[in-house]
């Protein structure tokens, strides 16, 4: 993907940086070259904003915003590409998946949904965004296809294949099955040599791989799988991000060198000391964070058992996971521990456009500040991914990856929703498009809507 041959400037554009503490700075004119924001100027007061540009940038193409507002494009930690986020019942997907990657016809098709899906992502206004893992290496394809410039796409942080146990979440479908220590080491091994940007363990089981009552984030990877895998990432130089939905999960992944943990549950006092200590087994010069992934459990909590195709074992295992994943941010962040938003797209009811609504959720759920919200999604999440002298904000020498919007989001998040630009990089898509699925969009608004208290986790069933 390359960048406009020419500069541009957005002129009379609202900024909202995505620092901690931003403020709309009105009146701003934002200079891009060669992929970078090369130069950011408020007009002088009485001048024309349009003459100003031309001077600091002559040649440049002027896009006049009339106040819109400018701000870093958003960041999604957790994405899966294979699926759409229609809800439909798993039927024999493993099975399928597992076809599709045996002959080339096969993954020439799974290339085209994750490639569909990527792009998606970006017209949302997603300009990173970091796989979870998916069949036949699609999410690295795609990440070098989007490098050489194949198609306009956001920045992907790819994992490959995730790496999972004999009847583990994700077997068959997004993860290799690995049995011992050693068949650990030699996927991640083969994982770097394909080029992964990051590996991805699946260390518990999941709402649908649950068979009682209590045990959506029952411990399946053994401790000593987890801290191999975690050793010979870190050896390659990769970072760690792992499945993990309970408390016993939460504690293995830490003690065995994880990095991020994705979706998260209840603490201890045990799990708190190692989000801030570490275990001294994670990728030198980096705390462990979690990411707080609200979109794809809310919907089990909120939604009757045939909408979302769960049993009523699912229902409750559902609601225990939304839960965990709640209250394990709201303690991480009354600690200073560092969290990150991701959507886990392509789970039931959590499509690739709807990064947005796990903006929302965040400042609804965790009790945080629109403004905060959005600073988690933006330069929070890059800080995460190890780019924060990248992306993320809206600062000169930083990549042009930026999201405009006609209202402003600080007063309704749900203005993230149908942006008016968004650039990757410096590659620029006006009005961007993409195709929704209006019946789950309804439900989702009622969703979001909906100020019914969570279920607390104490007050849920656990497996005996």
């Amino acid at each position: 993907m390359k960048p406009e041959k020419r500069d541009l400037a957005f002129i009379n554009a609202t900024i909202l940086d995505g620092t901690a503490d931003m403020q709309p700075h009105s009146d701003s004119i934002v200079i891009v070259r060669d992929g970078t924001i090369a130069h950011i100027a408020e007009a002088p007061v009485g001048s024309d904003a349009y003459a100003h540009a031309k001077r600091l940038a002559p040649g440049a193409r002027i896009i006049n915003l009339a106040g819109a507002y400018l701000m870093p494009g958003l960041i999604n930690l957790h994405a899966h590409f294979i699926g759409s986020g229609t809800p439909v019942s798993s039927g024999n997907a493993s099975a399928l998946i597992k076809l599709a990657q045996s002959n080339p016809l096969g993954r020439a098709l799974i290339h085209k949904l994750i490639k569909s899906a990527v792009v998606t992502q970006l017209a949302s206004g997603v300009t990173t965004v970091r796989g979870a893992g998916d069949p036949a290496l699609g999410d690295i394809w795609c990440r070098d296809q989007i490098r050489a410039g194949r198609f306009a796409g956001p920045r992907v942080v790819a994992p490959g294949t995730g790496i999972t146990v004999p009847g583990g979440h994700g077997a068959g479908l997004f993860a290799e099955v690995c049995e011992t220590p050693e068949d650990a080491v030699r996927a991640v091994r083969a994982l770097a040599q394909a080029g992964a940007d990051v590996i991805k363990l699946f260390i518990t089981g999941g709402v649908f791989d649950a068979e009682k009552v209590g045990e959506p984030g029952v411990l399946r990877m053994p401790p000593a799988m987890i801290e191999a895998a975690c050793a010979a990432s870190h050896e390659a130089g990769l970072p760690v991000m792992a499945h993990v939905e309970s408390t016993d999960g939460v504690l293995a992944a830490l003690e065995g060198g994880v990095d991020t943990i994705e979706h998260g549950a209840p603490m201890t006092p045990q799990i708190e000391e190692l989000f801030q200590s570490g275990s001294g087994k994670q990728l030198a010069g980096r705390a462990p964070t979690l990411t707080c992934t609200i979109s794809p459990a809310l919907p089990f909590v909120k939604l009757p058992a045939e909408k979302t195709h769960s049993s009523d074992v699912q229902k409750v295992n559902g609601d225990i996971v939304c839960a965990g994943i709640v209250e394990g941010a709201r303690r991480a962040l009354e600690l200073g521990i560092t969290v990150g938003l991701g959507t886990d797209s392509s789970c039931p009811y959590v499509t690739h456009y709807d990064m947005w609504r796990e903006v929302a959720y965040f400042a609804k759920y965790a009790e945080v500040s629109p403004a905060f919200a959005l600073h988690t999604a933006t330069a929070i999440n890059a800080q995460i991914l190890g780019l924060g002298d990248v992306c993320g904000r809206i600062a000169e020498g930083l990549s042009a990856d930026i999201l405009v919007t006609r209202e402003n989001p600080l007063e309704d998040l749900a203005h993230l929703r149908q942006p008016l630009y968004v650039m990757a990089q410096g590659h620029l898509i006006e009005n961007p498009q993409v195709k929704h699925m209006s019946e789950l969009d309804a439900e989702l608004d009622e969703i979001l809507a909906d100020n019914t208290p969570l279920p607390k986790t104490k007050d849920l069933p656990h497996a005996a």
